[in-house]
């Protein structure tokens, strides 16, 4: 089958072509468009397949990394929304849980009550209640009420209304009969129900991704809908899949449906391309470390498996999101990150970004603000010939030029000004990569550090010094990892329920009934999707914690009959992971099941990157050498330093830096005092001398 994946970043969008027959693989990047988006992802594949004689016909499927979903909430750039809710609850989005974000601060921005994903106005409440442990009806519907508020919510213009009811996640019943009336009134409208969102407990939580799957649910709807036209009218038979946040992919219907599905889409499949490049090297324990133009992405994949988000740590523009996530951490840094002096006229760089446009001022677009990319070509480790193989040539003088009116400020000459860019930029992923390893009981110099994105390989090996991180692994398609990792995913598809069910008291009956209706209900999906059963895996799990805790666990329930024997396993498991997680267990403490899970897999065809076989000496690589500066004993100093081409670098052959490694979508810096090899799998091995 034929593939392309389009991963849509801050500054270029990336596209890789693959065919999972004859395993040809190609790559292309395109300036991304950031009033459409979808205009750089048609310009990207219409263009790849131009280049590489590859008819548009004969594409099979189309998967998409989008940062739509994303973009709209923390830019607050959603639809007008409305909520219709349970009496009394009409501010439970507003109240939250009576916590600040910043427990001490008293100048602080809490999201949900100064950006409120829907207006107090625009809440509306019904009567109807529900009770538990088992859904039933103490109050019933007043359908007239929700047939009131919702020509209301039309009258005020409303684009989008979540229905959020006590208990729905219980019982769904009225929220599914209240979204039909809502419908019946007002067609055009996108509704939403948190039972079909997020069917679980804690209210504020579940009341606030049904109300962003809505807020978000207008523009994705739309985006979705009419980059499927846009692939079809450029000729494209393909079918398209969206990336999840989940780490896989979704089709078109469902990401239309539940776009809060999509608001890691980008990063999440920069941790599977990462992980992928980490198996060619035959390591399992990863950092992947995603750094495109306005952003670097963490994410930690331990004995080959990666980490999930726990409800605690589920947060998107500072609002909690109870939707499945692998955990990955973003901080504002990139090569557009901007340097300049706070308030304070402290050194500071981002978390703004130049952007896609203008861009940094070495992209010759109009850029007057000084920036990574800036510093970079000033210390000479970006060319300005050799970005992107040539096809876009940077402006030296102007990068010279913004550096130098910033060193003036700064009272330092303009390469100690680049120098100091560089450092603290540095500084400021290392520490984002301490809060993923160090802060969860990790320790980072027991890992692999995988860089990919446009800046990852340029920032690498002296980030991993400063973490102590031995090796740094560079994959063969770094700029374009995460739309490799689109070409390596699966569909995949989660169920929750809430349980509630003490050990010493566990009715494995229940338990083992509600993991097959969840399994026949995932089925169902894949069937409407068009897969056999034979394509179709499942994975159970549940929440767990002890008694009196805030937080759950996550752990993996295996398949069969939930018997004494099975929940022996389960509790034990979760004792590990709670010692790992927190250092302790409470041996006399009752555990608590409060959800399980399963996760439906369903087969797509995938790429496989070829085998390198390129022999020859180092220098058959050479392609110059040029003045580069780089700190030594602590002085920044220029010195020699060869480039090399990656594709004709000899397979097993060490070479020491500093050098720098040149190819279409990326620059490896490579430092003094650090070893690299080119490696048969295609990877780019480094030994960083820490």
């Amino acid at each position: 089958m034929k593939l392309i994946g389009v991963d849509v970043g801050g500054t270029f969008t990336d596209v890789m072509y693959g065919d999972t027959e004859t395993q040809d693989v190609a790559i292309h990047k395109v300036p991304t468009t950031p009033d459409d988006p979808s205009r750089g992802v048609i310009q990207g594949m219409v263009e790849i397949c131009e280049r590489f004689d590859v008819s548009r016909s004969e594409v099979d499927h189309v998967l998409h990394g989008t940062t739509i979903a994303t973009n709209a909430v923390l830019e607050y750039k959603g639809a007008k929304t409305g909520m219709v809710t349970t009496e009394g609850y009409r501010d439970i989005l507003h109240i939250g849980r009576h916590q600040r974000p910043q427990h001490y601060s008293i100048m602080q921005d809490v999201p949900w009550q100064d950006r409120p994903l829907v207006q107090r106005r625009h809440r509306k409440v019904v009567a109807e209640r529900l009770s538990p442990p088992d859904g039933a009806v103490l109050v019933p519907l007043d359908e007239e009420a929700v047939r009131g508020a919702a020509r209301e919510l039309k009258a005020a213009g409303v684009e989008a209304v979540a229905v959020c009811f006590l208990f729905a996640y219980i019982n769904p019943a009225h929220e599914d009969r209240a979204a039909a009336i809502i419908r019946q009134e007002y067609p055009d409208c996108f509704v939403t129900t948190s039972s079909a969102v997020s069917p679980q407990f804690r209210e504020f939580e579940r009341f606030t991704t049904a109300a962003m799957n809505a807020f978000i649910g207008p523009k994705v709807r739309t985006y979705v809908r009419d980059l499927e036209a846009a692939i079809a009218d450029n000729g494209f038979r393909a079918d398209l899949h969206v990336m999840g946040s989940n780490g896989g992919v979704a089709t078109s219907a469902m990401v239309s449906d539940r776009p809060v599905l999509t608001l890691l889409s980008g990063p999440a499949a920069g941790v599977l391309g990462g992980a992928m490049a980490g198996e060619k090297s035959d390591r399992k324990r990863l950092i992947t470390y995603d750094v495109g133009g306005t952003s670097a992405d963490i994410g930690l994949i331990v004995d080959g498996q990666f980490a999930e988000a726990t409800a605690r740590d589920t947060w998107i523009g500072g609002y909690p999101v109870m939707a499945p996530m692998i955990d990955i951490h973003t901080i504002g840094a990139g090569g557009g990150s901007i340097a300049h002096l706070d308030a304070g006229q402290a050194f500071r760089v981002g978390p703004q970004s130049a952007g896609a446009q203008p861009g940094p001022a070495a992209y010759g677009r109009g850029g007057t603000l000084p920036t990574v990319t800036d510093a970079n070509v000033v210390l000479g480790r970006l060319q300005p010939g050799n970005f992107l193989g040539g096809e876009m040539n940077l402006d030296a003088p102007a990068a010279h030029k913004v550096m130098s009116e910033f060193a003036e400020q700064l009272g330092m000459t303009v390469e100690a000004a680049a120098d100091g860019v560089l450092t603290i930029i540095n500084a400021n992923m290392a520490n984002a990569i301490r809060s993923r390893t160090v802060q969860k009981g990790h320790d980072p110099r027991e890992f692999s550090l995988v860089a990919f994105g446009g800046a990852g390989p340029l920032h690498v090996v002296e980030v991993a010094r400063d973490l102590g991180i031995p090796e740094v692994i560079i994959p063969p398609y770094p700029g374009i990892t995460s739309a490799a990792g689109l070409l390596t995913t699966d569909l995949k598809y989660d169920a929750i329920r809430t349980e509630f069910q003490t050990s010493g008291d566990v009715d494995g009956d229940r338990l083992s009934r509600d993991f097959n209706v969840m399994r026949d209900g995932l089925a169902a999906q894949f069937k409407i999707d068009g897969l056999d059963d034979a394509a179709i895996a499942y994975q159970r799990s549940g929440d767990l914690r002890y008694v009196g805790q805030g937080y759950e666990l996550r752990v993996p329930v295996a398949d069969g009959p939930v018997d004494q024997a099975s929940l022996g396993d389960v509790f034990k498991t979760f004792e590990a992971i709670h010692t790992a997680e927190y250092g302790h267990v409470f041996e006399d403490s009752p555990i608590e099941i409060v959800n399980i899970r399963v996760t439906g897999i369903g087969q797509m065809p995938k790429i496989e990157l070829p085998t390198l076989q390129q022999g020859g000496v180092l220098k058959d690589a050479l392609l110059d050498e040029v003045p580069c500066h780089f700190r030594l004993d602590g002085e920044l100093a220029a010195m020699a330093t060869p480039l090399y081409a990656r594709d004709k670098l000899p397979i097993d052959q060490v070479f020491e830096g500093p050098a720098i490694v040149l190819q279409k979508d990326t620059t490896t810096v490579i430092p003094p005092g650090a070893k690299a090899t080119a490696q048969r799998g295609g990877n780019l091995l480094i030994e960083t001398g820490a």
